[in-house]
């Protein structure tokens, strides 16, 4: 499989479990309004990284090959142009997935193989915007450490709350 479920033991990750849809219903039913439909359970807490890894792994090998490989190891196809553009316009040089999470950019090149948007771009190149998350760009936490500009926000934050 080319995802997995997240991380539920981790402490304050907040996955979203519990009810979709029926608290809304039971108001609607309460408030003697159109009851509507459930709409079904939501698929939350999946992690694709597997997947990326996967496609980075592929660059310069045959966009068939590689679609044929993974389409039956994953659960729909929406991840796969999270990170690959379909058409020159959707090309991204670094793709956010979460709040900091990125990845390469792929595109499908003229010859029908895997390309890199931008090859040349390194962890090392990468600064991290906040000093409390863990950045991480293709799977690799960021080798840069955070640093405070004049007009950051956080450290503003940090200066009101320090007062107060």
């Amino acid at each position: 499989m080319l995802y997995r479920k997240v991380n539920t033991k981790a402490r304050g990750v907040k996955h979203l479990h519990g009810k979709d849809y029926s608290d809304e219903r039971s108001k609607s039913f309460l408030n003697n309004t159109k009851c509507e439909s459930m709409h079904g359970e939501k698929q939350r807490g999946l992690d694709y990284t597997p997947l990326f890894k996967y496609l980075i792994s592929k660059v310069g090998n045959n966009w068939d090959e590689i679609y044929h490989d993974i389409k039956n190891r994953i659960d729909k196809d929406d991840p796969i142009y999270w990170i690959v553009a379909r058409n020159e316009k959707d090309k991204e040089e670094i793709v956010r997935l979460g709040e900091s999470t990125y990845f390469s950019g792929l595109y499908i090149d003229e010859n029908n193989n895997l390309q890199i948007v931008n090859p040349d771009l390194r962890n090392e190149n990468l600064q991290p915007m906040c000093p409390c998350c863990t950045h991480t760009f293709n799977g690799l936490i960021f080798v840069n450490k955070y640093q405070p500009s004049d007009n950051d926000s956080y450290e503003i934050r940090k200066l009101i709350r320090e007062k107060t």
